[in-house]
């Protein structure tokens, strides 16, 4: 059965957005799946990088919880698309809490219950341990 795009989320007023992009930078994590985060007022805000046309280009977390997919290309602050200088990498320690955060959310559809699991889609390949390994991490330690 082909995997169908979760129903859109709430709106994202931009009095939320702004402040991610305009209070704090979007730092590189080390992750292609999940490629920037911003910690704001102590809240981590996290891209995930989506097999793009299939689906949308991004999806925007706080937390660990989906704000909305976003189709256009963000000129991040910080990111490496903004102009003048990169902001500084996660530390291993940020990267590790971020990509904590994050788990079980690599592929579309994730956040829903319903990860894409098609035939033309990679997304099954975004596992926590394919995450964590290009970020440089290794897996969690159980508690």
């Amino acid at each position: 059965m082909a995997h169908e795009s979760p129903a859109p989320g709430p709106a994202v007023p931009d009095r939320r957005l702004l402040p991610a992009a305009a209070g704090a930078p979007w730092r590189p994590t080390g992750s292609g799946v999940f490629p920037h985060a911003a910690l704001v007022d102590g809240t981590w805000w996290v891209l995930r990088l989506n097999n793009f046309p299939d689906h949308p280009l991004h999806t925007l977390f706080a937390d660990g919880r989906r704000i909305a997919d976003l189709d256009d290309d963000l000129p991040l602050q910080g990111g490496r698309q903004a102009e003048g200088d990169t902001a500084p990498a996660l530390t291993a320690a940020e990267r590790a809490a971020v990509l904590d955060l994050m788990a079980g959310l690599g592929p579309y559809g994730a956040e829903y219950g319903t990860p894409c699991t098609d035939d033309w889609c990679t997304c099954e390949l975004l596992t926590d341990a394919y995450v964590r390994g290009e970020a440089g991490l290794t897996a969690p330690e159980s508690a």
